[in-house]
C-alpha cells in the first residue's frame, strides 16, 4: 500500500499538531464527507486552530467504519483492523481517547482455503510472493510444476520493471501464475477486492516495487526486504483493533471535533461547490454554506460531480476511477454447534482464491481473531466477505442467499453444519477504489488540477492506499494544504 508523508510543516506526527503560523481562527473550512478521512481532517484543521463545517451525504458518519450490533454483541460491519506499524490511525485514536480500548488480535493464523483443503498461511512472503520456497512446499498451496517455476527465475535474465507494471502480470512473468492465482490474488483481493493482474506494483505494493528494481530478480527483491525487516529493532503487533470495534473510531473522532467547537451535519448532500469572490459556496437542500476552504472527503464520483466547474480536469481524471463492490456476510452461531477448526482459537479464519471458483472470498473467525468479540460463553462471531472487482455477480442475490452460499462454503472449507441464531449481510457498493497501472500518475493529476485552486485540498481512499492509517495521512496532508493557504494572506482566494 502506498505510504504517505504525514509530517506537519514543523515535522511532527499525528492530530495534536500545532496551527499554522499565522492562523487567522475566524476562517472556517468546510469538510464535504464524513467517512474517516473527513473525520480526521476535521480533527485536524480544528488543532490548527480553524472553525470547521462537516457536511455528510449520508445518515451516518465512518463511511467504511460502521459499527453494528448482532445477537446482542458488538461487531464490526465494516473494516476491522489498522496496520498498527504506521502510526497515523493509532495517533488519532489515543488522541480522541480509544488509547486503552487498542487491542491486537489475539490471534493472526490465516489459511488458504485451495486446492481441495484449507492449508495454512505460508510464511516467508512480501504480499504473496515468495523469498523462501521451503513453507510454501510444505503449504501445498501450490504443485510441484509451480515450485518449479519459481526455482527457474533464477535462469531467466534481468527484468527492467519500468515506471510501472501490474503486480499480477509482472509476478507471473518471473515466477509463474501460480504465484499469482494461489497466494498474490487472494491477499491483494483482501486490501483492495480488485484483479492482481490489473493492480499497480508502484501503488499497491511501492517497497516491493522499489527493490525489484535495484535488483532485477524478484527473488532477490523478496529476500532483500526481508533481511531489512529483519534488522529492525523488535517491532509490535502488525495490525490493531479496538475493543468493541475499529467502527467506533468516527464516533470518538466525531465527538472530539464537536467539543472542540466543530459544526457536524449528516443528511447534507452538497448540490453544487463553486468559487466566489470570498472563497468558496456549497450548496445543500437546507441551503448554502459559506467557507474560505474546503476540503473535499468523498469517493471519485461525487467528487467529480462537484468539481466540474471549479477543476474541469480533475473531475476528468476523477470519472476514470474504477470502483470494486463487495458485501459482508455476518453471523452469530451457538458454539456448541460450531466445529473445533473454528472455535478453538488457533485460527483467524482463511483466504479463497479466486481461481477456486468459490463464491466467499474469505471468512474471519472474529470470536477467535479478537478477544472483545470472543467473551460470550454461548455465541461466537464470524464472517464472510463476497464479491470482487469484475467478479460482482453474486452481489445480485437477496441477502438471504447471500447467507446460504456462505454457509454452503464453510460447510465445505471447515465442516460447519449449523444455522446461525442471527446474521446480517452489509453491501458496500462501489466500496473501494481500483488502483491500476498508471494510478499515481492519475493521482497527481488530480492534484495539480486541484492545487491550481488555492483553498482547495482533497483527501480519501483513493488517493494515497485504501487503508485507515492511509486515509488518515491523506486527511492529514489535505487539512495541512488547506491551512498553510489560510495562513498566506491573499493566497486563498
Amino acid at each position: 500500500m502506498h505510504e504517505a508523508d504525514t509530517r506537519t510543516h514543523d515535522g511532527t506526527h499525528g492530530d495534536g499538531a500545532p496551527g499554522a503560523p499565522g492562523t487567522d481562527p475566524r476562517r472556517r473550512v468546510l469538510v464535504i464527507g464524513g467517512g474517516i478521512a473527513g473525520l480526521a481532517a476535521a480533527h485536524r484543521l480544528l488543532a490548527a486552530g480553524l472553525r470547521v463545517t462537516l457536511l455528510e451525504a449520508g445518515q451516518r458518519l465512518g463511511g467504511k467504519l460502521h459499527a453494528g450490533e448482532l445477537a446482542g454483541l458488538p461487531v464490526d460491519l465494516g473494516a476491522e483492523s489498522v496496520l498498527a506499524r504506521r502510526p497515523e490511525a493509532l495517533d488519532l485514536a489515543r488522541a480522541v481517547g480509544l488509547g486503552p480500548a487498542l487491542q491486537p488480535p489475539a490471534t493472526t493464523t490465516a489459511h488458504l482455503w485451495t486446492r481441495g483443503a484449507l492449508r495454512p498461511m505460508p510464511t516467508g512472503h512480501v504480499m504473496g510472493v515468495p523469498g523462501d520456497t521451503a513453507p510454501l512446499a510444505a503449504s501445498g498451496v501450490l504443485s510441484a510444476e509451480g515450485l518449479a517455476r519459481i526455482a527457474a527465475e533464477a535462469d531467466l535474465p534481468p527484468a527492467d520493471i519500468g515506471e510501472d507494471a501490474a503486480v499480477g502480470e509482472y509476478v507471473a512473468a518471473r515466477l509463474g501464475r501460480e504465484v499469482v492465482d494461489r497466494l498474490v490474488e487472494p491477499l491483494l483481493g483482501g486490501v483492495y477486492a480488485g484483479d492482481a493482474y490489473r493492480i499497480s506494483l508502484r501503488a499497491a505494493v511501492p517497497q516491493l516495487y522499489e527493490a525489484a528494481r535495484r535488483h532485477g530478480s524478484l527473488g532477490d527483491a523478496v529476500r532483500d526486504l526481508q533481511r531489512r525487516a529483519a534488522a529492525q529493532p523488535a517491532q509490535g503487533p502488525v495490525f490493531s483493533g479496538i475493543e468493541g470495534g475499529i467502527g467506533r473510531l468516527p464516533a470518538a473522532v466525531a465527538d472530539a471535533c464537536r467539543a472542540a467547537g466543530a459544526e457536524i451535519s449528516t443528511g447534507a448532500e452538497v448540490r453544487e461547490l463553486r468559487r466566489t469572490a470570498a472563497g468558496w459556496r456549497a450548496v445543500t437542500a437546507a441551503g448554502a454554506v459559506d467557507a474560505d476552504a474546503v476540503v473535499l472527503a468523498v469517493p471519485a464520483g461525487p467528487a467529480a460531480r462537484l468539481l466540474q466547474d471549479a477543476a474541469p480536469a480533475a473531475a476528468a481524471e476523477l470519472r476514470a476511477v474504477e470502483y470494486a463492490s463487495m458485501a459482508l456476510v455476518t453471523m452469530a452461531f451457538r458454539r456448541s454447534e460450531l466445529p473445533a477448526a473454528i472455535t478453538a482459537g488457533t485460527a483467524s479464519g482463511f483466504l479463497v482464491p479466486p481461481v477456486d471458483g468459490k463464491t466467499v472470498k474469505a471468512s474471519t473467525f472474529s470470536s477467535s481473531k479478537w478477544a472483545w468479540a470472543g467473551t460470550d460463553p454461548d455465541l461466537f462471531l464470524l464472517r464472510t466477505s463476497v464479491g470482487r472487482h469484475g467478479d460482482e455477480a453474486d452481489l445480485a442475490r437477496e441477502d438471504s442467499e447471500l447467507v446460504g452460499v456462505s454457509l454452503r462454503d464453510l460447510g465445505e472449507a471447515v465442516g460447519l453444519t449449523a444455522r446461525p441464531v442471527a446474521s446480517t449481510v452489509t453491501r458496500w457498493g462501489g466500496g473501494l477504489p481500483q488502483y491500476p497501472v498508471g494510478h499515481l500518475d492519475r493521482v497527481a493529476r488530480i492534484r495539480a488540477a486541484v492545487g491550481a485552486l488555492p483553498g482547495l485540498a482533497v483527501c480519501g481512499a483513493l488517493y494515497d492506499g485504501v487503508g485507515i492509517p492511509a486515509c488518515i495521512a491523506s486527511a492529514g496532508k489535505a487539512a495541512d494544504a488547506v491551512a498553510a493557504a489560510l495562513a498566506t494572506p491573499g493566497s486563498e482566494h
